[in-house]
């Protein structure tokens, strides 16, 4: 396994925990999402099903066991997650109760190879609140052998009682040059690395997803739309209808809000002035609640909205703060 550093300090710590006869019987990796933290998992529970584990920690990849892993079919490893929904057009966006008290039944049953029984719950905060509360039954009657992995990107959507339970297992950002001698060691253009961390607020699996996806010439696209809009040479109604127009939309008001921020921030002085950048408004206040009403927006995606009228209001009202500091000769 050829571990990014964030990952590789984190089984580390779970691998010497569990040498030292420490490791929980439940455990909750954290972070933010792009670190590695369902993969860190899966080889995690694919160790403490080994037979026969490496020096390293690793698994062996040999036994019988670890060819079962590998190929999906082991009895003694159960993963959670979103289901199709009734229809089976979709998944689900939450796990149900229903799943987790199969999993209490699955924990119940001896296990088939004779060792360890591991299940992996991901995301962990999509767990509704009656599935919170059936899994705190197996967390609060634990049994030999039997591990509980909890992957989780949002840890305050976790109910306290379940948290506390749980040994945390946390991914942290990496310092820069360790992120970037990572994103070099994956390929990217030395050209692109700066400016992908720095769009990713230094998180590096999210610039290298950006930098593999086309983030990052999406978001120069986003920065020239708004400025389109704020002049005049595109109209917020056509526009809104483009940002929502495929399974990009998310991502795009997501530059948006984050352009607005940095325009927040160089206003501050936390943030050194870019030539080039996004021409944004000067009223503070105006475009502090212009970036919280668009982030808004982004986290109702998902429910039955009319999301392009409520776009096109904020970019029509991007459109009038910019007329109002250029009546005043304040836009920068």
């Amino acid at each position: 396994m050829n571990f990014a550093p964030w990952q590789r300090s984190v089984f580390e710590a779970a691998h010497g925990s569990l040498a030292e006869g420490r490791l929980g019987h439940a455990l909750l990796l954290v972070g933010p999402e792009k670190m590695g933290k369902g993969e860190v998992a899966a080889i995690l529970a694919k160790r403490l099903l080994c037979a026969s584990p490496a020096a390293d920690g690793l698994a062996c990849g040999q036994c019988r066991s670890c060819r079962q892993f590998e190929a999906g079919t082991h009895g003694d490893f159960s993963r959670v997650g979103f289901e199709p929904n009734d229809k089976g057009d979709k998944l689900r966006s939450e796990i149900t109760v229903d799943q987790i008290r199969r999993l209490g039944q699955w924990f119940a049953l001896t296990p088939q190879l004779g060792g360890a029984q591991v299940a992996l719950i991901e995301p962990a905060e999509g767990m509704n609140h009656a599935a919170a509360n059936a899994l705190l039954k197996t967390l609060e009657e634990p049994s030999p052998g039997r591990f509980l992995l909890l992957v989780c990107s949002a840890p305050g959507r976790l109910p306290a009682t379940i948290r506390s339970r749980c040994q945390r297992l946390e991914f942290r950002l990496p310092a820069k040059e360790q992120a970037e001698a990572w994103l070099r060691s994956q390929g990217h253009a030395e050209a692109d690395i700066g400016a992908a961390l720095e769009a990713a607020r230094g998180h590096a699996g999210l610039a290298a997803d950006w930098l593999a996806q086309g983030g990052l010439a999406l978001r120069r696209q986003v920065r020239g739309d708004l400025d389109a809009v704020g002049n005049g040479k595109s109209g917020p109604v056509e526009m809104a209808q483009r940002w929502l127009g495929d399974e990009q939309a998310a991502l795009r008001l997501r530059f948006a809000a984050d352009l607005a921020q940095d325009a927040l921030s160089r206003r501050l002085g936390a943030r050194p002035p870019e030539k080039g950048g996004l021409t944004a408004p000067g009223d503070f206040s105006k475009l502090s609640a212009w970036y919280d009403a668009l982030n808004r927006v982004r986290g109702q995606l998902s429910a039955p909205l009319r999301h392009d009228l409520l776009l096109a209001g904020l970019l029509r009202e991007w459109r009038t703060m910019l007329l109002e500091d250029r009546k005043e000769g304040v836009a920068r």
